[in-house]
């Protein structure tokens, strides 16, 4: 069970998460906040989070510290 749910990346192709939260909450009658992180700098083309999220925009190393890197497909 978690009440936020964080997503660390900006690919529009996760937009259907946030939907897929939200009906799973209303399902168990409780509020999830779902969010997405991203770096942003001067720089960034990309200014825009996953839509149907709250945008946190957060530096580079931030983002770079929270990345998980671990290979899950190995045993």
């Amino acid at each position: 069970m978690c009440d936020v749910a964080l997503i660390f990346s900006q690919d529009q192709d996760l937009s259907e998460v946030p939907d897929e939260v939200r009906e799973i909450s209303m399902q168990e009658n409780r509020w999830i906040k779902v969010a997405c992180a991203f770096p942003t700098s001067p720089t960034c083309a990309n200014k825009r989070g996953i839509n149907g999220t709250e945008w946190i925009r957060i530096d580079r190393a931030t983002y770079d510290a929270c990345l998980d890197t671990r290979d899950y497909r190995l045993k």
